[in-house]
């Protein structure tokens, strides 16, 4: 999946240094992905624009393939909706966020579905480092 992706929105992207989100967006910005991050508490991360909602982000900038989960499992059924609804192919829960119902409403709707894995890790692991 993450060969012939390119374009990932990152729910919950950060810009605060300290967050992982802000590091694995950094990262992936930084091996040639084009990311953009949705959070309706940032304005921007890295100087690219952020959007508070997945729908708004897609409408300024266009389709996502990945969606990039930064959010608490409990948190992330509407996200998997979203997903579905911005015609998305994957879903992407980052490493610690698990949510069998969102995995359900995502896969049931024809995208692949990732739970509990780092994007960075598995790009470096792609990559060879």
């Amino acid at each position: 999946m993450l060969r012939a992706t390119r374009r990932i929105a990152i729910i919950g992207a950060s810009a605060d240094p300290g967050r992982p989100s802000f590091g694995v967006f950094r990262y992936l910005v930084a091996q040639g992905y084009e990311c953009v991050p949705v959070n309706p508490n940032e304005r921007e991360v890295m100087a690219v624009p952020a959007f508070g909602t997945l729908a708004e982000a897609v409408t300024a900038t266009g389709p996502f393939e990945l969606v990039d989960v930064f959010r608490r499992s409990e948190l992330c059924v509407p996200h998997a909706r979203e997903a579905v609804g911005a015609g998305a192919r994957c879903f992407w829960l980052q490493q610690g966020v698990v949510n069998w119902e969102a995995a359900r409403v995502a896969h049931e709707a024809g995208l692949d579905v990732v739970m509990d894995r780092c994007t960075m890790i598995e790009v470096r692991r792609l990559v060879g480092r």
